[in-house]
């Protein structure tokens, strides 16, 4: 008798390999952008919206990299580090310090994003010590990870509310100086 799909909600499941478990995190991953790029298109900040219209299939492209064959460019690349560059540039004086992941809804789901790409980034090493893996998908999974996070401090700037900066108890932060005054950053 032939197993109705309608109880497999994905075929690779059962797999023993890491391969399944990044193939999921990555499908999280590519859901979370959607969502951003709804809430996006609500506050109405069409540079971004544009952007994660392009990222949203690269998310996927990324998914399927690993066990299909590799669908990152060098051009995909680039293409993410120029917009990376094009956040920084607005956002460079918030980004000196660590910030609290807040604002927006949609910088909220932006620092999801951000999230769920390191969370890709972690499992992707966990396949890596499986079998080999381009390091395309790593670099193109670090760099969105830090896209989504400017993208989320440049929504915020759009819509003028203020970065928190947070400050660890755990970890000894950097000094700085400002106008001859030493800061803690």
């Amino acid at each position: 008798m032939k197993k109705d799909a309608r109880y497999s909600c994905y075929p690779f499941m059962r797999e023993r390999a890491s391969t399944v478990d990044f193939e999921i995190r990555t499908d999280s991953l590519t859901t979370h952008i959607g969502v951003a790029l709804a809430v996006v298109k609500k506050e109405d900040v069409q540079a971004v919206a544009d952007d994660l219209m392009q990222i949203l299939p690269m998310a996927y492209h990324v998914n399927g990299s690993v066990r299909g064959k590799l669908a990152v460019t060098d051009e995909d690349l680039s293409w993410l580090s120029a917009r990376y560059d094009f956040y920084v540039r607005h956002v460079k004086d918030e980004i000196q310090n660590f910030v609290l992941p807040q604002g927006t809804e949609a910088a909220a789901a932006l620092h999801l994003c951000r999230s769920e790409a390191k969370k890709s980034y972690r499992t992707l090493h966990k396949v890596s010590e499986e079998q080999e893996v381009p390091s395309i998908l790593f670099d193109y999974l670090g760099l969105l990870a830090n896209v989504c996070f400017v993208m989320a401090v440049y929504m915020n700037q759009q819509a003028g509310i203020a970065e928190i900066p947070f400050m660890s108890k755990s970890y000894p932060m950097k000094k700085k100086k400002v106008n001859n005054n030493e800061e803690t950053i």
